[in-house]
């Protein structure tokens, strides 16, 4: 039986029977890490809770402090009663005091009455309420819970799936092949992960907040919980696909589509499709700058990498290759046109020595 937890070598003979094997074993070892890492999730969903919920409390925090939406009049309201009880159960307490003037058996009414006002005031919250998501379902909260922590579990999860992957498809690469794209398998879930918190503390709260005051006046914004998730959810996903550019990139020109030189004529396009991206992602103009600014510097560094990964013949080299692997004189690469192909069995069996 195949290791799911070796890799297999380019020179290793195997057949179909064994690669659907390596393939279940690996499917079982990440769905196992899956597992392990949603359990954690789940033990900890409170705090993951708390880390997804800071940039919609945050905003919420702002409108209370400006006495805005639901929440903010909400609060205004609590402190009014706060302040009219504190006021009330400053006079009893004056009223009841012997040199207040007021008969005897009064001040031993207002004595319990003062008391029992001040236990009530204990009772009133002072945190602002509201400021979680809410859920309108019955079974929504253990729903929303169950959601979250599989999210959180597929970060937690992405290293061992995306080695298991790595793993089954680099076989299928020559040793020089699989020194080029190494590199840049490597550098996958470094990008998705700085994606993913560019846009958690970047574009996640500039989006929040713009949602949420948008039209405000007009409505009573109660934000849903599976909604709220689902949206934080999709833009951290697609800040981690934005930030692969350099892979895109890179793996262009070593496919020879695009040349270094030919990127950096792009420069100006760059910037315009840069642009372009921050202003579909919701935020104001300076919330657009601090979204710009990174695509860009990823555009660049895509050159250097690129630079630095192009091989050494150049941009010429297709077209001295092409004059190369034309027939001679003598008819010797005619030859060469007529040696069989190898059929899909021999590419899967690793038979032909050329793959």
């Amino acid at each position: 039986m195949v290791s799911a937890i070796r890799t297999i070598s380019h020179e290793d003979r195997l057949s179909l029977v064994d690669h659907l094997d390596e393939l279940r074993m690996r499917l079982i070892v990440s769905a196992i890490a899956l597992a392990v890492a949603f359990g954690f999730c789940l033990w900890q969903n409170h705090a993951l809770l708390n880390i997804i919920n800071k940039p919609l409390k945050t905003q919420t925090q702002k409108q209370v402090a400006r006495g805005e939406g639901t929440v903010g009049q909400a609060v205004l309201a609590q402190q009014g009663l706060l302040r009219i009880a504190a006021d009330t159960e400053a006079a009893l307490e004056a009223l009841a005091h012997e040199g207040s003037g007021v008969s005897p058996q009064t001040r031993a009414h207002l004595g319990p009455l003062a008391s029992a006002l001040g236990a009530d005031v204990k009772q009133i919250p002072r945190s602002p309420p509201g400021d979680n998501p809410v859920t309108l379902g019955v079974g929504e909260p253990f729903t929303t819970t169950i959601t979250v922590s599989l999210y959180f579990a597929l970060i937690l999860a992405l290293p061992v799936i995306l080695y298991e992957l790595y793993g089954f498809i680099l076989p299928a690469l020559s040793p020089p092949e699989r020194r080029a794209i190494a590199p840049l398998l490597t550098a996958v879930p470094f990008l998705f992960v700085t994606g993913a918190a560019f846009g958690y503390f970047v574009v996640l709260p500039a989006a929040v907040r713009f949602f949420v005051n948008f039209n405000a006046s007009e409505f009573n914004v109660l934000v849903q919980a599976s909604q709220y998730y689902s949206f934080a959810a999709t833009i951290l996903l697609a800040m981690g696909i934005v930030f692969q550019v350099p892979v895109v990139i890179v793996g262009l020109v070593r496919a020879g589509v695009v040349t270094p030189r030919q990127l950096r004529g792009f420069r100006r396009y760059a910037i315009v499709a840069c642009a372009a991206v921050a202003a579909l992602l919701p935020g104001d103009a300076i919330t657009l700058l601090l979204e710009t600014l990174p695509l860009y510097i990823l555009y660049e560094a895509s050159i250097l990498l690129a630079t630095f990964f192009t091989p050494a013949t150049g941009a010429e080299a297709p077209a001295g290759g092409a004059e190369e692997s034309g027939t001679d004189p003598g008819g010797s690469g005619a030859a060469a046109s007529d040696e069989p192909r190898p059929t899909p069995e021999d590419m899967i069996n690793h038979i032909d020595p050329s793959l």
